[in-house]
C-alpha cells in the first residue's frame, strides 16, 4: 500500500505546476556542446513532468524555441515566466512554432549581425548586464560582480544550474551568476542542484569564498569528472553524499547519433580565445601535421565548429584546411548541435581543442587527441580521458616536440580506432546511466516536498 501511494503522490506532482528554471551557463546559445547538454537534460525533465514549464535564461529567445521547443525561454528585461492562462500558452506556442524557425533561418543566413555585435560586448558589459531585479549591497571585492536575481526563481519549484566550464578563475561572471541564483533559491527554500559540471581551475579569492559559502548548502552535485571536481567540492565544505560523478550530459545525445560503420574522415577543431591562447608558430604547425597526415591516409579533412561565440572556433579552423587535399564543408552558421554530431560519427579520428567535440567523438566511440594550451583544458581534457579510461590522447601546443608529438598521436589513434570503438562505447553507457541516475536524485528534491505555494493550476 505504501508504494502505490508514493505512486499516486509522484503521479499527481507530475501533473502539477512544477515550474524548473534552468541556469544553462552561456545565455547567446552560440556553444553547441552546451546546446546538447541543455537538449538532453530538457528533454528527461519532459519525460518526468510532461506538464511541467521549464524555464531556460537566454538572451536569444527565438534561437531557444527553435533548437528547444520544449523548453521556454526566460529572457530581459524582466526575466520572469509567462502567463499561466490560454492566452500565454497561446503565444507560447505561437512562438515556438513560427518566430523559433524565423530565428534559426536568420542566423543561418546573416549570423544575426546585431546579435553578434551584442555577444562580442557582451564580455566588456558584464559588470552592468547580469540578469535579475533583486539585489543586497554588495562588499568591496563583490562590486565587480553584483548579486542580480531572475524574477523567475520566485515561482521556480527547482533551479537546476547545467553543465558547462564555468565555474572557474577563467569565467569568474558566469560562476559569480550562477552562485549567486543558487544561493538566492536556497534562501527561499526551493531545491537547487548543479549537473554535469566541470570545476576548476578555481584559486580567485572572492571565487572561492563565494563558492564555500553556497556550494555545500546545494542539494545535490553531478560532476562531469572525477579528477578535479570531487577534491574541490570536499574542500569547499560539500557533503560527499550530495556528490555524484556521472559524466558528461551530452555523451547520450552525441551516442544516439553513432553510426554502426567506422568512419574514414580527420576531424579538426581550433579554439583560439582568451581562456586558450594559441601562438602562430604553433597553429602552423597543427595545420601543416593534419593535412600530411589526412593525405598519407586518404583521408578528407573535416572542419568541426563547436562555438560561434565570435565565430572563435571558425576563424581558427578554416584556415587551416588551405592546401588540404581534400576538405569537407564546415557546418553554416545556423547548425544545429546534430548537424556536427553528425560529422564527427563520419570521422575515424578527431584532433581538437575543443572539449564538447571530444566528448562528441568518444561517445561514438572515435578516438580523439585533444591539444591544449592551458591549465584550463589540461583539466578538462584530462578529466574527460580519465572519464572513457581510453581513446583520448593529450598533446600541449607548447611541446618543444609538438610536429612529431601530434603525427605519432594522429597515426596511433587512426590504426587503433577499430579495436577502440566498442570499448569507448560502453563507456558510453555506463556514463548515461550514471547521469540519469544523478538526475533521478534530482527529481527527488522536487517530488518529495510539497508542490510550492503561489503556482496556479489551469487557466
Amino acid at each position: 500500500m505504501g508504494t502505490v501511494g508514493s505512486e499516486a503522490e509522484r503521479a499527481d506532482i507530475a501533473e502539477g505546476d512544477i515550474r524548473v528554471l534552468v541556469e544553462n551557463g552561456e545565455y547567446w546559445l552560440r556553444n553547441r556542446g552546451d546546446i546538447a547538454m541543455m537538449a538532453v537534460t530538457v528533454e528527461r525533465l519532459r519525460a518526468r513532468w510532461p506538464r511541467a514549464r521549464i524555464g531556460v535564461l537566454t538572451h536569444q529567445p527565438g534561437i531557444l524555441r527553435a533548437l528547444l521547443p520544449e523548453a521556454e525561454p526566460l529572457c530581459g528585461p524582466g526575466w520572469s515566466w509567462g502567463g499561466d492562462g490560454w492566452s500565454g500558452r497561446l503565444s507560447r506556442t505561437a512562438g515556438t512554432r513560427l518566430a523559433g524557425p524565423a530565428a534559426l533561418r536568420w542566423r543561418a543566413a546573416t549570423d544575426g549581425p546585431k546579435d553578434r555585435l551584442r555577444a562580442l560586448r557582451s564580455a566588456a558589459r558584464r559588470r552592468a548586464n547580469g540578469p535579475g531585479i533583486a539585489e543586497h549591497v554588495a562588499t568591496p571585492e563583490e562590486t565587480e560582480f553584483p548579486v542580480e536575481i531572475p524574477a523567475a526563481v520566485e515561482q521556480a519549484s527547482l533551479v537546476l544550474a547545467l553543465g558547462g566550464g564555468y565555474m572557474t578563475d577563467v569565467d569568474r561572471y558566469q560562476a559569480h551568476r550562477t552562485l549567486n541564483l543558487l544561493e538566492h533559491a536556497r534562501a527561499r527554500g526551493i531545491p537547487t542542484a548543479l549537473v554535469g559540471q566541470g570545476l576548476g581551475p578555481l584559486r580567485d579569492p572572492a571565487l572561492v569564498r563565494r563558492a564555500a559559502e553556497v556550494l555545500p548548502g546545494v542539494d545535490f552535485v553531478a560532476l562531469r569528472e572525477g579528477r578535479r571536481g570531487p577534491e574541490l567540492l570536499s574542500r569547499f565544505g560539500v557533503a560527499p553524499e550530495r556528490v555524484l560523478v556521472t559524466g558528461d550530459d551530452a555523451v547520450e545525445f552525441a551516442y544516439r547519433l553513432r553510426k554502426a560503420t567506422i568512419g574514414a574522415d580527420l576531424g579538426l577543431c581550433l579554439r583560439v580565445a582568451d581562456y586558450s591562447r594559441v601562438s602562430a608558430a604553433a597553429q602552423a604547425t597543427l595545420g601543416r601535421v593534419v593535412r600530411t597526415c589526412a593525405r598519407q591516409l586518404q583521408a578528407g579533412v573535416v572542419p568541426l565548429i563547436i562555438s560561434e561565440y565570435a565565430s572563435e572556433d571558425r576563424l581558427s579552423t578554416l584556415p587551416l584546411l588551405a592546401g588540404a587535399a581534400e576538405a569537407r564543408p564546415a557546418v553554416g552558421r545556423g547548425g544545429t548541435p546534430h548537424d556536427v554530431a553528425r560529422q564527427v560519427a563520419g570521422c575515424r579520428v578527431l584532433v581538437t581543442s575543443a572539449y564538447h567535440l571530444a566528448v562528441f567523438a568518444l561517445s561514438q566511440g572515435i578516438p580523439a587527441i585533444g591539444i591544449t594550451a592551458s591549465e584550463y583544458y589540461d583539466d578538462k581534457f584530462h578529466g574527460l580521458s580519465q572519464m572513457f579510461g581510453t581513446g583520448l590522447r593529450v598533446v600541449h601546443l607548447n611541446d618543444p616536440a609538438l610536429e612529431q608529438a601530434l603525427t605519432t598521436a594522429v597515426r596511433e589513434s587512426w590504426s587503433e580506432a577499430p579495436e577502440l570503438r566498442e570499448s569507448l562505447q560502453q563507456k558510453a553507457i555506463e556514463q548515461i546511466e550514471a547521469s540519469r541516475a544523478g538526475l533521478e536524485r534530482v527529481f527527488r528534491l522536487v517530488e518529495s516536498g510539497p508542490v510550492r505555494p503561489g503556482h496556479h493550476r489551469g487557466g
